[in-house]
């Protein structure tokens, strides 16, 4: 008798969407919390920009490996496929205007600070409804339709492709919000340089900068 295939654990998805959705909903009281403060306006503006740097990188992992398989073998969902990678679009282009005022708060100082938070809250307000429609209509999808290995190449992919300057940054985001369970298997299949990165510098750096960034008063 053959065995069934074995389906991926798909549980990590919403936490790591929660990077983002905390983040975001932060995003009031940590420009507030710059103000006047050129040391801290650089602290959280880098903060958001290694968010949004993950995000983008989220985002073209789901559409190169994800969405085309999900497509051919779920042929059914093909128009909600369709519709997630518009609601992609509509983010990038907000996640632009948002990196466009973090830059421009960096550099002159309080007078735009307000444009940063009306921009990431502008983002928060399409991609948190994005988010709810990926976990309870296409995360499910992937469970029954993706194999492990497929499933797993997501992290790789991000990692792979992240813009950003801190990738411990994110490696330790998502962790916050993994089990433990979910950690050491993230350590375990993480490639050996990371898992050393991490290891000798990258959890005591994220410990330290987000001590710093959520150090508000």
């Amino acid at each position: 008798m053959t065995e069934p295939a074995r389906r991926p654990d798909t549980s990590d998805m919403p936490a790591v969407h929660k990077v983002f959705r905390s983040s975001l909903a932060a995003a009031p009281v940590l420009t507030a919390s710059a103000a006047g403060n050129s040391d801290r306006r650089a602290l959280i503006a880098n903060y958001y920009t290694n968010v949004l740097a993950f995000l983008e990188a989220h985002h073209d992992g789901e559409e190169e490996l994800v969405f085309p398989l999900l497509i051919e073998r779920a042929p059914e969902s093909k128009i909600l496929l369709e519709q997630s990678k518009a609601q992609h679009a509509e983010v990038a282009g907000l996640m632009g205007t948002a990196r466009d005022s973090l830059g421009s708060w960096e550099a002159k100082a309080d007078s735009d600070a307000g444009e940063v938070m009306r921009s990431l809250q502008a983002l928060d307000g399409v991609l948190s409804p994005h988010l709810d429609q990926e976990e309870v209509e296409i995360v499910p999808l992937a469970s029954e339709h993706l194999t492990v290995e497929e499933w797993e190449a997501l992290p790789g992919h991000a990692m792979a492709h992240f813009q950003g300057d801190k990738i411990w940054l994110i490696m330790g985001l998502i962790r916050e919000n993994f089990t433990q369970a979910q950690r050491d298997m993230m350590l375990e299949h993480m490639p050996s340089p990371a898992r050393q990165m991490w290891e000798t510098m990258g959890e005591a750096s994220f410990n330290d900068l987000i001590a710093q960034v959520r150090q508000t008063t």
